[in-house]
C-alpha cells in the first residue's frame, strides 16, 4: 500500500474534446484520509499539483484530461518531476473501473464522479494500474538567445557579440556540470553548437537520462534562456505499477538435432513458435521459462521421447501425449492457420494444438462456472493437475461452490428502510458539498477573469515569434539537406562518368594497338567469343559487331550445336579458331558452310581482343583448304561408290 499523496481525478462535466472547458472531480488521498473537490478546472488541478507535489495522479482514462497525445504531453510537461501519471484501468487492454473496485473491496457509485475519483486514488495506492510514459529516458537541453537581435543599428555588432558570448559562456558552464554528472553516474551525453558572431547562436545537449535526475534546470535571463525537455516517445508506453504474474502455458516440443518449440496460452493464443539447431537442454528450459510457466509439455509422437520427458520433469508439468502418433495430414491441418517455416515447427505446433483441443471443452466449462472475477488461469491450472472444476474454484476463491441440486436464494429480498434512509442522507450530504464547491468555483472564475485576455494576447505574441524563428530554421535546414542530397547524387554520377571515360580510353588504346599491328602487317585482328553459345555470340555482336570476313576465336568450344554454328556461317566470317575439340555436328556445319575451322593456331591476346600473324593464318587456311579438298574428294568417291552399288543391286534384282 502506497502511503504518499495521491490525486484521483475523474471528469465531472463536459469532455476534453468539446469547446467548453471540462470540469473534474478530484479526490486527494493523504495518510488514509480523503479530501474531495468538485467542478475543478484542469488549470486549477495543475496549481494544486504544483503546491502538493503528489506521488501519483490516477485516472481511469488518460484522454479525459486531454483530447489527444500532443495535448497530453503538454499537460504532463507541466507536472512536477516526482509526480507519476497512472491509468488504474490498465494499459492497452483496459478493465472496467467498477469491476476493479469490486475486486479490491472498494465501494463506489459508478454515477458519482467523486466516488470514481476516490476509487482511482485508492486503486493506485494498492499498486493497481499502469504508469503512463510519454517520454524516453533521454533529455534535450537547449541553450539559446532570450530575445531577438532586432533590425540593427550602430551598436548592432557589439550587441550581437555580447548575446552570443553569453550563450557560449552558459553552454560551457552547463557542459562542465554535465561532465561531472557523467563522471559520477556514468550517464553519457552529446552536444552540438552553432557558432555566431562573437560566440554561439545556440547549443543543444542530448543527455541519456530522465529529466528529474539531471542537475540542470530551465532558466531565463536578459540574454540567455535554457529550456529542458524530455524526448517524446513515438507511442504511449504503459508500465505496470506491479509486475504481472507469469502466464500458464502449453508447450509443444519436437526434439532432435533441430528442436522445434511452440508455446500456447491457456486461451489457445500462440505466444511463440521457432526451431533451433544444436540447442542444449538448459537453453530450451530458459527459453520456455521466458514465455511463462508450462503446465503441460506435449509431444506429437508415442511413446514419449526421453528429451521431452526430461523437459517435462524440469517444470513438474503434466505430460501431453496423443496416445498414437499423429498423421502428417493432421499436423498440417492443425499448424497451417498459425504458419510455420519447417517440419520441426509444424510438429511442435501440432503437439501443443492437439493437447489444447483436448482440454478446450473443460476450459469452456470452467469459464461458465467460475465466479465473475476469479482467476481463470489458476482454476484451469488446478483442473489440469487433477482437481474437479468445483474443487479448483474453491481452492482459488475460498468460496464453496454449490452443487447443481442446491436451491438458489429467494429472490425479491426487501431493502431495510433504515438502510435506505442512511443512503438518502448521504446523498443529501454529497449534494450540499457539491453546491458549496460550485459556489467556490464561480467565485474563482470571477477573480481570474479580469487578466485572462491580456495574458492570452501576450502568450500568442510569444508563440508567434517562436513559430517564426523555428520556421526559418526549419526552412534553412531543409534547404541544406536538399542541397547536400543533390551534391551527393552529382558526385556519384561524376564518379560513374569518370569510370566510364576511363574504360573507354582503355578500350580505344587497345583498338589503336591492334590497328597499328594490322597496318604494319604484324597481325590481323581476331574477335573473341567467350563460349560457343548463342548468348555469347550475341554479346560479342552487340559490343564489337561480327561482320563478313572477320576471324573469330572461340575460347570455350565445348557444347554448341549445328544451329549455333549456323549463326556464324550466315554472318559470312572468314575463319574460326578453336583451342579444344568441337562437336561433330558443329564441325560439319562449318565445313558445309565453307568456314575454315582452325586449331593450334598461335594467337596473341589483349584482354577482349586478339591478333594473329598473317603468315600463320594463311598457312593454317592453306592447310585447311587441302584437308577440305581431300575430304570433299573422299565424299564424292563415297557417293559414286554408293551409286554404283545401288545400280548393281538393281541389275541383280532385274536379272533374277
Amino acid at each position: 500500500m502506497h502511503s504518499g499523496i495521491i490525486y484521483g481525478v475523474d471528469i465531472a462535466k463536459g469532455s476534453s474534446r468539446a469547446q467548453a472547458i471540462p470540469k473534474y472531480a478530484v479526490a486527494i488521498l493523504k495518510e488514509g484520509q480523503v479530501q474531495r473537490h468538485s467542478m475543478v478546472s484542469r488549470n486549477r488541478i495543475l496549481k494544486m499539483v504544483q503546491e502538493d507535489k503528489p506521488d501519483y495522479i490516477a485516472v481511469d482514462n488518460i484522454f479525459e484530461l486531454a483530447p489527444d497525445k500532443d495535448e497530453l504531453i503538454r499537460f504532463l510537461d507541466k507536472l512536477p518531476d516526482p509526480t507519476r501519471f497512472i491509468q488504474v484501468t490498465g494499459g492497452l487492454h483496459q478493465q472496467p473501473l467498477l469491476r476493479l473496485a469490486q475486486e479490491h473491496g472498494i465501494s463506489m457509485n459508478q454515477f458519482s464522479p467523486g466516488d470514481e475519483a476516490e476509487a482511482c486514488a485508492r486503486l493506485a495506492a494498492m499498486g493497481v494500474g499502469c504508469e503512463v510514459s510519454l517520454f524516453e529516458d533521454v533529455t534535450r537541453i537547449k541553450v539559446s538567445r532570450a530575445r531577438s537581435l532586432g533590425r540593427g543599428g550602430w551598436s548592432q555588432n557589439r550587441y550581437r557579440r555580447k548575446v552570443h558570448g553569453a550563450v557560449k559562456e552558459k553552454s560551457r558552464l552547463i557542459e562542465q556540470i554535465l561532465r561531472k554528472f557523467s563522471k559520477d553516474t556514468g550517464v553519457t551525453f552529446t552536444s552540438k553548437s552553432i557558432e555566431g558572431f562573437g560566440g554561439y547562436v545556440r547549443t543543444e545537449f542530448i543527455v541519456n537520462s530522465s529529466r528529474e535526475k539531471i542537475p540542470v534546470h530551465s532558466s531565463v535571463n536578459a540574454d540567455v534562456q535554457v529550456s529542458i525537455r524530455s524526448v517524446e516517445r513515438d507511442k504511449i508506453k504503459y508500465i505496470p505499477l506491479v509486475s504481472s504474474k507469469r502466464k500458464y502455458t502449453i508447450v509443444g516440443i519436437d526434439p532432435g538435432t533441430t528442436v522445434g518449440i511452440a508455446i500456447l496460452s491457456l486461451d489457445g493464443e500462440l505466444l511463440f513458435s521457432n526451431s533451433f539447431r544444436g540447442m542444449s537442454h538448459d537453453q530450451v528450459v530458459k527459453l520456455i521459462s521466458d514465455h511463462g510457466k508450462p503446465v503441460i509439455v506435449a509431444t506429437d509422437v508415442y511413446p514419449t521421447p526421453a528429451a521431452v520427458e526430461k523437459i517435462r520433469r524440469s517444470f513438474k508439468a503434466v505430460l501431453g501425449t496423443p496416445g498414437t502418433e499423429l498423421r502428417a495430414e493432421e499436423k498440417i491441418a492443425m499448424a497451417r492457420p498459425f504458419g510455420y517455416s519447417n517440419d520441426h515447427e509444424r510438429d511442435s505446433l501440432a503437439a501443443a494444438i492437439n493437447i489444447y483441443r483436448n482440454y478446450k471443452n473443460i476450459f469452456s466449462r470452467v469459464e461458465k462456472r467460475a465466479p465473475r472475477f476469479a482467476d481463470l488461469e489458476l482454476i484451469k491450472y488446478h483442473v489440469i493437475n487433477g482437481d474437479s472444476i468445483e474443487e479448483a474454484i474453491e481452492k482459488v476463491t475460498a468460496v464453496p461452490v454449490p452443487t447443481r441440486y442446491e436451491a438458489a436464494s429467494a429472490p425479491g429480498e426487501k431493502i431495510d428502510a433504515d438502510e435506505q434512509t442512511k443512503r438518502l442522507q448521504e446523498l443529501v450530504r454529497q449534494k450540499n458539498g457539491l453546491i458549496h464547491e460550485l459556489k467556490e468555483y464561480v467565485q474563482e472564475l470571477k477573480e481570474s477573469n479580469s487578466g485572462k485576455d491580456w495574458r492570452i494576447a501576450e502568450m500568442e505574441g510569444r508563440i508567434s515569434k517562436l513559430k517564426k524563428a523555428e520556421s526559418l530554421e526549419l526552412r534553412k535546414q531543409k534547404e541544406i539537406h536538399i542541397r547536400d542530397t543533390e551534391i551527393s547524387r552529382l558526385k556519384k554520377e561524376l564518379k560513374k562518368s569518370q569510370q566510364a571515360l576511363q574504360d573507354s580510353r582503355q578500350h580505344i588504346k587497345k583498338l589503336k594497338h591492334i590497328r597499328k599491328k594490322e597496318i604494319k602487317g604484324e597481325g590481323l585482328p581476331v574477335k573473341v567469343v567467350t563460349a560457343f553459345t548463342k548468348e555469347a555470340i550475341q554479346q560479342t555482336m552487340d559490343m564489337y559487331g561480327i561482320k563478313k570476313g572477320d576471324v573469330l576465336l572461340l575460347e570455350d568450344s565445348s557444347g554448341g550445336a549445328a544451329g549455333t554454328a549456323a549463326i556464324l556461317v550466315e554472318a559470312g566470317i572468314r575463319a574460326v579458331i578453336v583451342k579444344d575439340d568441337i562437336s561433330h555436328a558443329a564441325s560439319e556445319a562449318f565445313f558445309q558452310g565453307n568456314v575454315p575451322l582452325l586449331k593450334d593456331v598461335e594467337v596473341q591476346r589483349f584482354d577482349d581482343f586478339a591478333t594473329v600473324e598473317p603468315r600463320v593464318l594463311e598457312q593454317a587456311l592453306s592447310a585447311w583448304d587441302e584437308e577440305a579438298k581431300k575430304k570433299r574428294r573422299e565424299q564424292e568417291l563415297q557417293h559414286l561408290t554408293s551409286l554404283l552399288e545401288e545400280y548393281r543391286s538393281e541389275r541383280r534384282r532385274g536379272l533374277a
